[in-house]
């Protein structure tokens, strides 16, 4: 009698999968860094955002859906295993705030603070305009970026900028990338994926300065616009992302993003900080 097998997990679930410590009590994890989303140095700082925003969503006490995140990245996280520790600051009525803290080798590598929201059906609008794209079936998938293993686990279709910089010409570009983007191989949406792909861009400096520019992320917020459910009727579906910068000077830029589905609802907002050198 022939039984059926068990689909093999995802490569973002089982980079971001958490496992109860018993012994740390309510809300406390162990993790391990996957190298299918390695970076040039450590991690890809997506992937640490969704471990984090995982966490809470592990907690028995989290009441709502993920509203804002905020991940700081205040050191460099190594390969190998890793501590969380998720807990509620404050519940109220109909939003919650959350700290959570990501350890290795006793010390805080990189934190949250994070609020998750009870949403209610209001008066809606969107004052952002939704950007100009051909169908994601016209445009070329890019091949994964060699300099860093997470590329190859999304699908990039690229209309505008591109993954890194143009050294063929340094006079200076625009720094502004738009692209369909999913996970590869293709992975129903939900929050930890979404607060992953917001984070899915080069810095924007490789593009400005059409050179590559030592940089790292400080502070990454992003604000989702979307409940579970709005997120579950995306499915697996492309999704169109914009990444441009806005100031440079003294050691450090910011750049925001926007992730829109293809029907022109905006699922989420980010926004960080980078730090670069000459």
């Amino acid at each position: 009698m022939e039984t059926s097998q068990p689909a093999a997990a995802h490569v973002l679930d089982t980079a971001i999968a958490l496992a109860p410590d018993n012994a740390g009590g309510p809300g406390r994890y162990l993790g391990h860094t996957s190298p299918a989303y390695g970076n040039m140095v450590g991690p890809f700082g997506g992937t640490i955002a969704a471990t984090l925003q995982n966490a809470i969503l592990l907690h028995p006490d989290k009441l709502g859906d993920p509203l804002s995140l905020t991940v700081h990245y205040a050191a460099p996280i190594a390969d190998g295993q890793f501590e969380v520790q998720a807990r509620p600051l404050r519940t109220n009525r109909t939003t919650q705030h959350w700290m959570v803290e990501l350890s290795q080798e006793g010390q805080v590598a990189a934190f949250a603070t994070a609020v998750t929201a009870i949403r209610r059906d209001t008066w809606g609008a969107t004052d952002a305009s939704f950007p100009l794209a051909p169908p994601p079936s016209s445009v070329a998938q890019a091949p994964a970026h060699p300099r860093a293993a997470w590329t190859g686990r999304y699908e990039m279709r690229f209309i505008a900028g591109g993954m890194g910089p143009d050294q063929s010409d340094a006079s200076g570009h625009p720094s502004e990338t738009r692209l369909w983007i999913r996970d590869q191989p293709p992975r129903p949406l939900d929050f930890p994926a979404l607060a992953s792909i917001c984070d899915a861009f080069f810095p924007r400096i490789f593009l400005r300065r059409a050179s590559w520019t030592p940089a790292s992320t400080v502070s990454l917020t992003t604000y989702f616009h979307v409940d579970a459910a709005q997120l579950a009727a995306q499915g697996d579906a492309p999704l169109l992302a914009v990444a441009r910068g806005q100031h440079y000077g003294k050691g450090f830029f910011d750049q925001n993003a926007e992730i829109w589905s293809a029907g022109g609802v905006m699922l989420a907002a980010s926004h960080q900080v980078v730090y670069f050198k000459e």
